[in-house]
């Protein structure tokens, strides 16, 4: 059965936020555009810093389209600093783009940067 567009990106984003609410940002990594993934995938460093961090919040601010093939989406990400109990919030700014070769959708902002409080 052919599924819509829409179900298809409603599916990713929440598969996607359950991923990143377990913290599982080597699992999340999968859903990044290959293309991207092997130009820029994420460094040692960047990986360690998600080890070091717990996500306790993720709200959804709101999915814009940008096109028949694109939309972004602003998340608030709770964390809480395993080492000193510290919590703090980001905003992460996301870009999706439909494949429709694969029939799906892929982020293409890359995985959250945790590395500054905004």
């Amino acid at each position: 059965k052919m599924r819509s567009k829409e179900t298809v990106l409603d599916e990713t984003l929440r598969s996607y936020a359950a991923t990143v609410r377990w913290g599982d940002m080597e699992q999340a990594m999968a859903f990044l555009d290959p293309g991207r993934r092997a130009e820029k995938p994420p460094t040692a460093l960047e990986l360690a810093r998600y080890r070091q961090v717990r996500v306790s919040g993720y709200e959804e601010l709101g999915v814009q389209p940008v096109g028949e093939d694109e939309v972004r989406q602003s998340v608030r990400i709770e964390l809480v600093n395993v080492n000193t109990q510290r919590a703090r919030s980001i905003v992460d700014h996301q870009v999706w783009k439909y494949d429709e070769a694969a029939r799906r959708w892929w982020l293409t902002s890359g995985l959250p940067d945790i590395s500054h409080p905004q």
